[in-house]
């Protein structure tokens, strides 16, 4: 029997035996670490989600639904929404690998 006492000691035996779940599970990080701090500046600028949906012209219901998690915004509504929370929404490379993986 495995015992796992901690979220790394899982996600490392995921990636050791199971690549597949191991790819949904950085992918649930990611959004996880992106819906994070969308939040918390939405907190920091004292903004109510109603108040976040009227700037982002979206309906109150998709900024409830995105930060519960019930949710995954699309690239647009995201980042309408990083424009009015005056956040940067960059992409960087994970490695200094540059082939391609397939």
């Amino acid at each position: 029997m495995i015992v796992m006492s901690t979220w790394e000691d899982y996600k490392k035996h995921v990636r050791t035996t199971n690549p597949e779940i191991a790819k949904d599970i950085d992918e649930a990080e990611t959004l996880s670490q992106i819906v994070g701090t969308m939040i918390e500046r939405r907190h920091t600028l004292a903004l109510s989600q109603r108040e976040l949906a009227e700037l982002c012209g979206l309906p109150h219901s998709s900024v409830a639904r995105i930060e519960s998690g019930k949710s995954t915004p699309n690239l647009s509504t995201l980042l309408k929404i990083c424009k009015q929370l005056d956040l940067r929404f960059t992409i960087s490379p994970v490695s200094q690998t540059t082939s391609l993986r397939k």
